[in-house]
């Protein structure tokens, strides 16, 4: 794909909260809860176990297809096995496919073929990450698992950010969510042996893009899904829309989740896996799916791009889905199209598109985060602070808590190759980003769809920007869009 592509920053903060109850095994033993202030600190760094992929800096060596829906249907196996291809997913209401395993000349071929609209090579966008600082671990047994109280979970003292969008408010009314609410999550996948997760994911319908990911899991952890996310990402966004609360509390507690891993173990999101876990999870049923991933690029590079886009999201939207998405973290002028340099100038680029922010019907989401902490419980200043990071601009829906001075903390997988040390134990890692704000805002269209079922996904957006919490101003803004979300005025208190 020609034109800027912008990588998706995600900051992980010094603390890693983690416990230790039951170690990689399951026959591990118990230790009883200790005080957050006798827990002992371990030194943290990155893993050195990231396996390279075996793929180019921005290129899969994979083709994205839009075409006529008579042709996917009738032709493109045809075709494609002609040229000693492979189809890796096609959909025919969208005219999407991803094609696998020819070269340039036979894409060119295939481009200049009767119903055939673009032939595009598929890209990488990342989502940028830093692991800093220390471990701070704690015992706790299995037996706490706190779904009706989350605000009871081990660590709440220091999710500042739940307090921000007032959800003890909701769980004191008794709204903790619903299992029959699915909010699919497109990233890296999803740790489901957590106990913060444990129940609440659907793995029947958990689907991996990621086919180099799935060796890496059969090799690292023969027997488990897929969709074990061997990043960190995807658990803790998931971790935020609904968690168990043992060790730290989600905006829900009893959300049915949907892992769809579209981003591999670097934390790198090819752009075919990530339209074609839209489109599944859409057909799957999910009633939110939440993007903590995107990009930038011209589009007056590829009008036919974004308009597959588009077309995706239409679909999706049709399907009765709202797709909750992290407006990104380069501090980006979505409206004048001015991106922040080194140097401190701003350079203006042609016409913009965020993805996905920039597509119809979806709920954009900037971040907000306390400018001071007097320590890891607290006291903050303004948690409703503008995140210095936060991409903005009229795209923005609305904003949510993405962590600065302080992060949001949520589940980190026992996966992960990113963070060896979350291996084992049951840890929480404190993580900022609009990757972070996205979350909150699908955690409470999850509550607003458990009273409402019927609601399509125009209508949740609605209810969503009207309960939000008019931060800077009566109109739009263009940092907080229609506001900072408020769990408690969505749940109707």
């Amino acid at each position: 794909m020609d034109g800027v592509v912008m990588r998706s920053r995600t900051f992980v903060f010094p603390l890693v909260a983690g416990l230790f109850a039951l170690a990689a095994c399951d026959s591990a033993t118990t230790m009883q809860p200790e005080s957050p202030d006798e827990t002992s600190v371990l030194a943290s760094t990155a893993g050195d176990m990231i396996v390279q992929a075996g793929i180019s800096e921005n290129l899969t060596g994979n083709f994205i297809v839009a075409a006529s829906r008579n042709f996917l249907r009738n032709e493109l196996s045809g075709v494609v096995a002609g040229m000693g291809g492979t189809i890796l997913f096609q959909h025919e209401p969208t005219g999407f496919a991803l094609i696998g395993g020819i070269s340039g000349d036979a894409a060119e071929q295939l481009a200049s073929t009767n119903g055939v609209n673009l032939v595009e090579p598929e890209t990488m966008v990342e989502l940028e990450s830093q692991i800093m600082g220390e471990a701070e671990v704690a015992g706790i047994s299995d037996s706490g698992i706190l779904n009706d109280n989350p605000g009871g979970a081990f660590f709440f003292a220091r999710q500042w950010h739940l307090n921000a969008i007032s959800a003890p408010q909701v769980w004191e009314s008794g709204q903790t969510g619903s299992a029959d609410i699915t909010v699919a999550i497109l990233d890296t996948g999803i740790d489901y042996t957590h106990l913060d997760l444990q129940g609440l994911v659907d793995l029947s319908r958990s689907v991996s893009f990621i086919p180099q990911d799935d060796a890496f899991v059969n090799q690292f952890f023969p027997g488990a899904h897929p969709i074990a996310d061997l990043n960190f990402h995807g658990t803790h966004v998931a971790a935020t829309v609904s968690s168990n609360a043992l060790a730290a509390a989600g905006v829900t507690s009893k959300t049915t989740l949907v892992g769809v891993k579209v981003c591999n173990v670097e934390g790198r999101c090819p752009t075919g896996a990530v339209l074609s876990g839209m489109l599944y999870a859409a057909d799957a049923g999910a009633d939110v799916i939440n993007m903590s991933l995107g990009g930038l690029f011209l589009k007056s590079a590829n009008p036919g791009f974004v308009s597959l886009i588009n077309n995706v999201a239409n679909y999706v939207r049709q399907q009765g889905a709202l797709l909750t998405i992290a407006a990104g973290n380069s501090a980006v002028d979505l409206n004048r199209n001015l991106i922040p340099q080194e140097d401190g100038s701003l350079l203006r680029a042609p016409s913009l598109f965020a993805l996905y922010c920039n597509a119809p019907g979806v709920f954009c989401v900037s971040a907000t985060g306390p400018e001071a902490a007097g320590g890891v419980n607290g006291p903050w200043l303004n948690v409703d602070a503008v995140a210095p990071y936060t991409n903005f601009g009229s795209a923005i829906n609305a904003a949510a808590p993405g962590g600065a001075a302080s992060p949001v903390w949520a589940a980190c997988s026992r996966f992960s190759l990113q963070i060896p040390q979350c291996q084992t134990g049951f840890f929480i890692i404190g993580v900022s980003g609009t990757s972070m704000a996205a979350p909150h805002a699908a955690g409470v269209a999850a509550l607003i769809k458990a009273n409402r079922p019927g609601m399509n996904s125009a209508q949740l957006s609605r209810a969503l920007e009207r309960s939000a919490d008019r931060i800077d101003g009566n109109g739009r803004s263009p940092f907080y869009g229609q506001g900072r979300i408020n769990a408690a005025r969505a749940a109707g208190l």
